[in-house]
């Protein structure tokens, strides 16, 4: 149990040491700043005292005991380059994987009532025209009316019947 427990603890500590600042640096007053995030670009690289990872600042020779013959070219003032981005992590390429696989999905829906509206359009194409020609052989034609009695259909009617079936026509058979 004491075993668990002083694991539990390094465990702990470990990780709260991972949370303290990770960048020390002076900044132009001569201060000491402990941050999360790099130092600005105009804190020169011979200020910064610790970076991430808990790498320190590699020592210079100091100018006072240097010898000019000897002296090693000290280390530009340049910011560090940038960090590349790193690729795309395998939860975003999860989730673009989702969205392919649903915008194809979609896409199949679509298409799919695409086809069953265009086969509709044959379907009600096809029986206008067979109405219609029905309707122009002239031979007589009965229906049922609204109170389900049969009756014939005179020429008012036919004429009425004709234009419908035109419109369907015109708007079915293109």
């Amino acid at each position: 149990m004491k075993l668990i427990q002083s694991l539990l603890i390094v465990a702990l500590s470990t990780l709260c040491f991972n949370a303290i600042a990770q960048w020390q640096w002076i900044d132009k007053e001569g201060h000491k700043v402990f941050s999360d995030r790099a130092p600005p670009p105009e804190i020169l690289d011979k200020n910064i005292i610790k970076r991430p990872g808990g790498r320190a600042q590699p020592p210079q020779p100091s100018q006072a005991s240097a010898d000019p013959a000897n002296a090693v070219d000290a280390p530009n003032d340049a910011p560090l380059p940038p960090v590349p981005p790193a690729g795309k992590s395998n939860l975003e390429k999860e989730l673009e994987a989702k969205k392919k696989q649903t915008q194809i999905a979609e896409a199949a829906k679509r298409k799919a009532a695409d086809e069953q509206m265009a086969r509709a359009k044959i379907e009600n194409c096809s029986r206008a025209r067979q109405a219609k020609a029905s309707l122009d052989s002239g031979m007589q034609i009965g229906r049922v009316n609204a109170a389900g009695a049969r009756e014939v259909m005179d020429e008012a009617a036919r004429a009425e019947e004709i234009k419908r079936i035109q419109g369907i026509i015109g708007r079915d058979c293109q």
